[in-house]
């Protein structure tokens, strides 16, 4: 799993404040930071949050906007990491 923050507010711009609120929240998966909204822009973002799941190949599996969902979001993850890795791949 890799996040990519783009900050909505000035004070999310500093990595002093996402490493510090990555550590409050307990994530320990990697943290991507956009601040120039590279990646926003790339998937045509409009919401915070909007989580994606991509499979094996980099598709888009799976998208949701907003908080909640999880026991579906989890569901979806273990199945995405149980399909075959696609030979040529």
């Amino acid at each position: 799993m890799v996040s990519v923050h783009y900050p909505e507010f000035k004070y999310e711009e500093d990595i002093d404040n996402v490493r510090e609120a990555a550590e409050e929240l307990g994530v320990t998966y990697p943290i991507a930071i956009d601040n120039e909204g590279e990646t926003w822009r790339a998937y045509k973002q409009r919401y915070w949050p909007t989580l994606y799941l991509l499979d094996k190949q980099g598709h888009i599996r799976y998208k949701h906007i907003g908080e909640g969902l999880y026991d579906e979001t989890e569901a979806i993850i273990q199945a995405l990491i149980a399909e075959p890795v696609l030979s040529g791949s």
